[in-house]
């Protein structure tokens, strides 16, 4: 059941981490254990399953899935600037000045009449999901601002425990699709890149429920990764194989060249392991890193204090 605005004195968000103090306050904080609990439930959610599971979309999933396609077709509007570098397609400016000009829209579509007052905190991370359009960049501090964005909707009961399988398998795919769409058709620079090092120049999420849709999968295991024909067959059903197939299709080369960290995580014995692995990679490289975490925004349902 939705929350009423009353409950809520709904703000503006803005920036809290500036300093390691900060960092460890926020680290050490209900705000933190609950965002990590958010994350973990949509985890559990689809552990050993395949995204084709039929199940239910209310109208509030569905909305949010058609906002996305709304910002699908606007990459189809706006085609890339004719330009010498293959990186930082300045055409990506004009889509996110479209985002930037329709976001309190956007964000209001999807709640509710009695919350429509949560806009204003909402749409800020609604536009922070998508990339930073003066630098041309996106990364996993821009991920962690959708996951925000869900996880808002879910504190104000627009997304509920029922819908949990339909967020990670329509809206998180859809969100995903939309990304590597923009990410090939403007080449946004990886913000904060680990180079080879990295899991992926610009996700971390699919990884980890990726990997939570493999445990306890009869014939898929970590290795199989590097199975041609286990890519090409199960892609569309699992994020994580979605996600190494995205990645040798973008960095040309050998895997174990190009991204030597998932070569060594598929020496892991099982999925079980990866997942329980994933979720404290991203609490250790993600959340608890201040280049990323200085741009994170806090209000009164992501609560610093």
């Amino acid at each position: 059941m939705a929350s009423t605005a009353k409950e809520w004195e709904f703000t503006m968000p803005k920036k809290q981490i500036r300093t390691e103090k900060d960092l460890q306050h926020f680290l050490s904080s209900d705000t933190h254990n609950s965002f990590v609990q958010f994350i973990v439930s949509l985890n559990e959610s689809v552990k050993g399953k395949p995204l084709g599971v039929e199940c239910l979309v209310t109208e509030r999933i569905q909305s949010i899935v058609d906002l996305l396609g709304t910002l699908s077709t606007w990459v189809d509007e706006i085609p890339p600037a004719t330009q010498q570098m293959r990186y930082g397609n300045t055409a990506f400016r004009t889509w996110q000045e479209r985002l930037a000009n329709s976001v309190i829209d956007l964000s209001s579509s999807v709640l509710p009449e009695n919350l429509k007052d949560a806009t204003i905190e909402l749409a800020p991370y609604l536009l922070e999901s998508f990339g930073n359009g003066v630098r041309i960049d996106y990364g996993t501090g821009h991920e962690t601002n959708f996951i925000a964005w869900l996880y808002c909707l879910s504190c104000l009961g627009v997304i509920t425990e029922a819908d949990q399988y339909a967020v990670v398998s329509k809206v998180f795919l859809a969100y995903l699709g939309l990304m590597r769409k923009v990410q090939t058709t403007y080449w946004l620079e990886p913000a904060g890149s680990h180079g080879v090092w990295g899991l992926d120049d610009y996700q971390f999420i699919p990884f980890i429920w990726g990997s939570a849709q493999l445990v306890g999968h009869k014939h898929i295991t970590p290795k199989s990764i590097h199975n041609e024909e286990v890519l090409l067959g199960y892609s569309g059903q699992y994020l994580y194989l979605g996600c190494v197939s995205f990645v040798k299709e973008v960095k040309k080369g050998p895997l174990q060249e190009t991204s030597p960290m998932l070569t060594d995580i598929s020496a892991v014995h099982n999925w079980e392991k990866v997942n329980n692995g994933m979720i404290k990679m991203y609490k250790a490289e993600v959340l608890s890193k201040i280049p990323i975490m200085q741009h994170f925004l806090f209000g009164s349902i992501l609560a610093f204090s």
